[in-house]
């Protein structure tokens, strides 16, 4: 049974420079509204704990669910964490992929943390433009021959680097462990929904969560889980939280300084990355939760803040969204 939903006291809003912040808001819905950010679906803040910001965009309302796209990954994250405290997950050993159990395959030197940080060198073409050359891996995975089993679609994939050796952006490494979660559970989809409302969503008193499944049964951990403003808000002051909620701790002790370690990157990364977290894009200390078309959870420890923007912008101004929630998060220093 879901716990009842938890309830945000309201509190003052609290910034360094105000002025900026209200420009900010108002190009996303006021008389300066930047179409560059395409259409902002809410906006949502929390400070010390408490809810000092909500605002939502036409047609769209506090209790609607909004698509999570890979912030998905971050919750599936959070699911390897609760495993791990249980002592059914070890992140340092091999990943459980029956795909890679031949003798001589290099890929089952593949851990976890690995799989985690993005680094298990398997061949994986993240691009979102349909018909492009080569082919999109996370479209054909998604939505087209590896739709049914996406797990399997990816982790069939053969290696284009050695393990532990280079650094790149995968779903396919989320939806492989998202089946590890299962299996070591021993679950099929409705055991696995159980546990995630159970050991995640329950204890928090996030109501609204619909994740979403493959036909193998196997949870979409790196794009599908639709929840509302405020239950993103909720998962992001978990990781604010130190992994703790309202005295209990859901995540292992440690689990949220590992997940904002650095993996090492190339030299050019735009944003740095930890393990299904993203480091750095509201500052120094922030990380964040990102998803497709300027989706965040922006977590900012030092200012004991979190904040949610959801939205819909175009691929093409991924940088502009990115600047802009840059430049919200400064106005809390």
């Amino acid at each position: 049974m879901l716990a009842e939903a938890h309830t945000w006291t309201p509190g003052e809003l609290a910034v360094a420079k105000p002025d900026r912040f209200a420009q900010l808001i108002d190009q996303s819905w006021g008389s300066n509204r930047d179409p560059h950010l395409g259409a902002t679906h809410a906006i949502l803040v929390a400070q010390g704990g408490r809810l000092v910001y909500e605002r939502y965009g036409d047609g769209w309302t506090a209790e609607q669910t909004h698509p999570s796209w890979s912030m998905a990954k971050s919750i599936t994250q959070a699911l390897v964490g609760i495993m791990v405290k249980d002592g059914k997950l070890d992140i340092d050993a091999p990943a459980d992929v029956p795909e890679w159990s031949e003798p001589g395959d290099h890929r089952a030197a593949i851990t976890l943390d690995i799989l985690l940080r993005m680094s298990s060198g398997l061949k994986f073409i993240e691009d979102y433009v349909h018909g492009g050359v080569p082919r999109s891996d996370v479209l054909e995975m998604l939505y087209h021959s590896g739709k049914a089993d996406m797990a399997h679609y990816a982790a069939m994939q053969p290696l284009d680097f050695p393990v532990d050796s280079h650094w790149h952006y995968a779903s396919g490494s989320t939806n492989i462990i998202s089946r590890c979660i299962s299996r070591a559970l021993g679950v099929d989809r409705d055991g696995m929904l159980a546990f995630m409302r159970e050991r995640l969503f329950g204890p928090l008193g996030m109501k609204s969560p619909v994740p979403k499944f493959d036909a193998a049964g196997t949870f979409i951990g790196s794009a599908y889980c639709f929840c509302s403003g405020q239950d993103f808000l909720r998962f992001g002051q978990l990781y604010l939280n130190d992994g703790v909620w309202e005295g209990k701790r859901i995540l292992p002790e440690g689990w949220v300084d590992y997940t904002r370690t650095p993996t090492r990157q190339p030299p050019d990364a735009e944003e740095g990355y930890g393990a299904q977290w993203w480091l750095g894009g509201g500052g120094p200390g922030s990380f964040s939760a990102n998803g497709f078309e300027g989706q965040r959870i922006m977590v900012l420890p030092d200012q004991d803040t979190v904040f949610v923007r959801l939205g819909k912008t175009p691929l093409a101004q991924k940088d502009v969204i990115a600047r802009w929630i840059g430049e919200f998060a400064d106005c809390f220093r």
